[in-house]
C-alpha cells in the first residue's frame, strides 16, 4: 500500500480536507496522511465540510511534518498557493495543487455561510484532483 502525504503550512484547512476526502476515495488502496510545517489547529469549517459529506472527522488533528516518517511516504501533494510551501522530502514523487487558503487572515470577520462556501469550493477542487493520484497508488 502506498502512502500519500498532503502537505501545507498550518495543517488546518486544505490538507485536512484532502486527508479526509482521499481516505474516503481510496479506502484501503492508500495510507493517507496530512501535516504542516507550522501546525496550528484544525479549522472547524474543514471538519464541518467533511461531516456534511458523511465523512469521519475523529482523529483529525493538526500535525507537524516532523511527526511523519518521511521514509515511508511515496507521494507528497503540496497545497500551498500564496504562502511558501514547506520543503518536501527529496526523492519522493511530488504533485503541487496550488489552492488558496479558504481561511485567510481576517476570515473570522466573515459570515458563517461565506466561510462554509469557501471551504466547500476548496473541497470540490480537491475532489476534482484526487484522480491524479490513482497512477501512483
Amino acid at each position: 500500500m502506498k502512502t500519500v502525504l498532503f502537505l501545507c503550512v498550518a495543517n488546518s484547512a486544505r490538507s485536512q480536507l484532502a486527508e479526509g476526502l482521499a481516505r474516503a476515495r481510496f479506502g484501503d488502496r492508500a495510507h493517507v496522511l496530512s501535516a504542516g510545517s507550522a501546525p496550528s489547529r484544525v479549522n472547524p469549517f474543514a471538519l464541518a465540510v467533511l461531516e456534511a459529506r458523511g465523512l469521519p472527522t475523529e482523529g483529525h488533528r493538526s500535525k507537524s511534518v516532523e511527526e511523519i516518517d518521511l521514509a515511508t511516504v511515496d507521494v507528497v501533494v503540496t497545497l500551498c498557493a500564496d504562502e511558501v510551501c514547506p520543503p518536501r522530502p527529496p526523492g519522493v514523487r511530488h504533485l503541487h495543487w496550488p489552492l488558496p487558503d479558504p481561511a485567510p487572515p481576517g476570515a473570522d470577520d466573515v459570515r458563517r455561510e461565506e466561510a462554509l462556501a469557501r471551504f466547500e469550493e476548496t473541497a470540490a477542487a480537491i475532489e476534482a484532483r484526487l484522480d491524479a493520484l490513482v497512477p501512483f497508488l
